[in-house]
């Protein structure tokens, strides 16, 4: 079997002291490509330059973006370089993102309205240039919903770290979203998320470590690798049906479908 994970910052200092042995540890365990998003102007070339390494034991994915939580002493201007930078790399990135809005921080910083405005042109630019989303959520469904249906993206994106109800996943599946599973189903507390999972078609999950955060039951403290990703599969499996291999097959299908991974260089 063979794995992907959809979302992992692998750019973060955390990673750099073993950066290649960690790579050869998840080549050695399947995990044979990673998705990496970045957060905010100040990491785009690093995201950009990770991707285009050579000489690594796995296939690395960029995605470029502006994430909610770090756009409170960003101008307009950003956008625009976003824009730039994406026409100019759009052969080397598979994605925008990861974008959203985060309600929690809305709350903390009184922004929403400015992260409304930064989701919805990051939207505009994935369907400017026939690119999937990759969309960040906490507390919002309510505002990222009617965004996602008005702008109808023909390549639509992930669901990054879902954790809502079974009503909140459908709306998403039906716009032809799919949804990012990670260590939130490892949790027992999360039994509404847990139960929607298990109801959902197999066909709409991808798997993510969200790497080096979103921490897995019973890993609290240490630092979340992709390496977790194993781990995440496992209890998927758990949760479902569908045999093993099944399992790890379709998600292989997923996320080739939604970021046309087999179709980048």
């Amino acid at each position: 079997m063979k794995f992907t994970d959809s979302h992992c910052h692998l750019d973060f200092d955390e990673f750099k002291p073993d950066f290649q042995q960690l790579l050869t540890n998840c080549a050695a365990q399947g995990i044979h490509r990673c998705v990496i998003p970045s957060i905010d102007p100040n990491n785009w070339q690093a995201v950009l330059h990770l991707t285009q390494e050579k000489n690594i034991s796995i296939k690395l994915f960029a995605a470029l973006g502006i994430h909610p939580w770090f756009l409170n002493d960003l101008s307009e201007q950003v956008l625009e370089q976003l824009t730039t930078i994406v026409q100019q790399q759009k052969h080397n990135i598979v994605a925008i993102g990861e974008a959203g809005i985060d309600g929690k921080i809305a709350e903390q910083q009184n922004n929403l309205a400015k992260q409304q405005h930064f989701f919805e042109y990051q939207l505009h630019l994935a369907k400017q240039e026939d690119l999937p989303i990759i969309v960040h959520h906490r507390r919002s469904h309510q505002h990222i919903t009617p965004l996602l249906k008005q702008y109808s993206l023909a390549n639509t994106g992930i669901i990054h770290a879902f954790s809502g109800s079974y009503q909140q996943a459908k709306q998403y599946i039906d716009l032809g979203y799919k949804l990012g599973i990670g260590g939130t189903i490892t949790y027992p507390r999360a039994q509404k998320t847990i139960k929607a999972i298990k109801r959902l078609p197999l066909t709409s999950l991808v798997l993510e470590t969200d790497a080096p955060a979103m921490p897995l039951n019973g890993f609290q403290g240490e630092v979340n690798t992709p390496l977790q990703i194993i781990k995440v599969f496992n209890t998927l499996v758990a949760i479902r049906t569908e045999a093993t291999d099944k399992i790890a097959e379709q998600i292989e299908i997923n996320i080739n479908d939604v970021l046309k991974l087999k179709v980048k260089k």
